[in-house]
């Protein structure tokens, strides 16, 4: 039922009013800046995703997704569309499989906000990690994709793609920390237990700089999964994409093995060997054999996933609280945060 329950919450469309998007000055725009765009007959908003609000575009012969700067937000902070249109731009060809970025609006007259249009990949989205109505051959196939992509994307050159300027090479996790920290006593409501064990913890443990492009939020729900077959099409959602620690990135994706479905999407509890899901030993290590990475200390790595998704989960509660949020689900992330702070607090504890 929870799970049936969160797919409802975060799957499909939901309409537009023009109070959000005015469509009249967006066909115009469109139709002059981008070759061969129709008339748009329609705009729908994706109902996942609790960053950067996105939208299904529809004209008389093709489909788009535009991804835009939520409302209220200042140009300088973060949500930038641009980056994420360029890493995308950058990726084509690579073997890590992304939507077509094809048009940057940096123009806010236009909508309100900076943009991009992107191509609409036709597939399947699982918002339960579990993979309902797949059989376990299904399941193994999909988990390698998985896997295979990350570690794909975490051997490229970003020099070769025209992104060594993409983020700062050095200092990733120490700057992290000190990012999330911020965000955290300044969003929180009251100081919260766990986050406080882990903002004091964190900066004296941190591992040895690696560098590599990294995703940010790697996980199932941004993946679009071919229609038939376990073949991943593309890779969605690079807001937080920059250059930074790999094995931070795999840690991240790698959350997903200790959370049990609620308003998160998690693994834990599941009969991961009767559903073909490879467990968590066996992921990261098909992982380092295709990566030639290796990892001595993964705990501290999930301590660290664990206390920056906290502290997005309280700036999404955050939002929530003030009507900004892409989700109305968003104020239900304050109480997913304290128990993502307190896996956190978990990981320290089984490290020590």
């Amino acid at each position: 039922m929870e799970k049936a329950m969160r797919a409802a919450r975060f799957a499909g469309t939901a309409g537009v009013g023009e109070r959000d998007i005015d469509g009249s000055a967006l066909d115009a725009y469109l139709r002059h800046s981008l070759d061969g765009f129709g008339e748009l007959r329609g705009i729908r908003q994706f109902r996942g995703g609790q960053s950067n609000p996105t939208y299904l575009l529809e004209t008389p012969d093709r489909r788009y997704v535009l991804r835009r700067r939520p409302g209220g937000v200042p140009e300088h902070a973060g949500h930038a569309v641009d980056r994420e249109y360029r890493v995308l731009s950058a990726l084509r060809g690579s073997g890590v499989p992304v939507p077509d970025a094809l048009h940057l609006c940096t123009d806010r007259a236009v909508i309100g906000s900076s943009f991009y249009v992107m191509s609409f990949v036709d597939g399947r989205l699982f918002w339960d990690l579990s993979l309902p109505g797949l059989d376990p051959a299904e399941r193994a196939a999909i988990y390698d994709g998985l896997n295979a992509t990350l570690a794909r994307l975490h051997t490229l050159d970003p020099a070769r793609l025209g992104l060594a300027d993409y983020g700062r090479p050095q200092g990733y996790l120490a700057r992290q920390v000190a990012r999330w920290t911020r965000d955290y006593r300044q969003m929180a409501s009251e100081r919260i237990p766990a986050m406080e064990t882990l903002a004091a913890w964190l900066p004296d443990h941190l591992p040895a700089d690696q560098v590599a492009l990294i995703h940010g939020d790697y996980r199932l729900d941004n993946i679009i999964l071919h229609p038939t077959e376990p073949r991943i099409l593309a890779v969605l959602d690079w807001e937080l994409s920059t250059l930074g620690h790999p094995i931070a990135d795999l840690a991240g994706h790698c959350l997903s093995w200790h959370l049990r479905t609620g308003t998160l999407a998690g693994l834990a509890g599941e009969d991961l060997a009767g559903l073909g899901i490879p467990d968590e030993n066996a992921y990261v290590r098909a992982y380092l054999e295709r990566t030639g990475f290796s990892v001595n200390d993964l705990a501290t790595f999930l301590a660290f996933a664990a206390f920056r998704l906290a502290a997005i989960l309280i700036g999404v509660a955050k939002r929530g609280e003030e009507g900004t949020a892409t989700n109305d689900a968003a104020r239900d992330f304050g109480r997913a945060a304290r128990e993502v702070a307190d896996l956190g607090a978990h990981f320290i504890r089984r490290r020590s």
